[in-house]
């Protein structure tokens, strides 16, 4: 994990753990929670701009992490990595600018502005393993996407290239995969000329609604996950099916 300052407030967080495509590794969940608590405690920085490397963004759920929830070791709530963007007090701007799957995808939409890569890859695979969605899925997909969209990826677990879902019209900028880190930075630079308390006042209002809303999905999302998580199919899926 890369925690870079950028100058006038902006900072750069790459996730670069490249033996593990950036899925949920403790090595990547324990960076991303060291690197938003050291944003917390310092007071000079204004925008956040969360990347990735190379082809890959995020790619969710370990095999390990995923069998274990199968296995009823643990929740998905015992790493939150999902609210850390919209828990954080200042702006933070997903440049998902390679494949986001799964809770990767989730963890980018819960990020205050989203720039997504045209050759780029993004699912909401959870059923694909037949499990239920979680980590706040079923609110952020259809708020961020829009229903329609949004129920359809949740359903089908199907992989969407960013030119689909140009084409399906979703509210965010669709670039070039080597041109969506620099619009990202462009954007930061933009919201960090402006004051900071101005800017955590503002996103403190905007997320009302998504922060109301966050407790009730999650207490359901891990009462479906109690009915669907535990199956034996949901075991073989996971088995057979993840690097495919």
């Amino acid at each position: 994990m890369s925690f870079e300052n950028r100058g006038s407030g902006v900072v750069l967080l790459t996730m670069q753990d490249r033996a593990h495509k950036n899925t949920f590794s403790p090595a990547l969940i324990g960076g991303l929670q060291s690197a938003y608590r050291r944003i917390e405690e310092e007071d000079r920085h204004k925008a956040v701009v969360l990347t990735g490397y190379g082809p890959y963004f995020s790619c969710g759920g370990t095999r390990e992490g995923l069998l274990a929830l199968n296995d009823t070791n643990g929740h998905f709530t015992d790493a939150d990595v999902y609210t850390l963007a919209s828990n954080c007090r200042i702006p933070v701007i997903a440049a998902m600018q390679g494949h986001a799957i799964g809770g990767g995808l989730i963890m980018g939409l819960f990020c205050d502005i989203v720039i997504l890569g045209r050759e780029s890859l993004y699912a909401a695979n959870f059923m694909k393993y037949g499990f239920t969605p979680g980590m706040g899925a079923t609110y952020i997909m259809p708020e961020k996407l829009g229903m329609s969209l949004g129920h359809e990826m949740l359903l089908s677990a199907a992989n969407y290239s960013g030119a689909t879902l140009e084409a399906r019209g979703v509210p965010f900028s669709v670039l070039s995969r080597n041109q969506v880190l620099a619009h990202a930075l462009g954007i930061a630079a933009e919201l960090a000329d402006k004051p900071r308390l101005s800017l955590m006042t503002l996103k403190r209002h905007l997320n009302r609604k998504l922060q109301a809303a966050l407790p009730s999905i999650i207490e359901q999302e891990l009462a479906m996950h109690a009915l669907t998580m535990h199956q034996p199919e949901v075991r073989h899926r996971i088995s057979t099916l993840f690097d495919s």
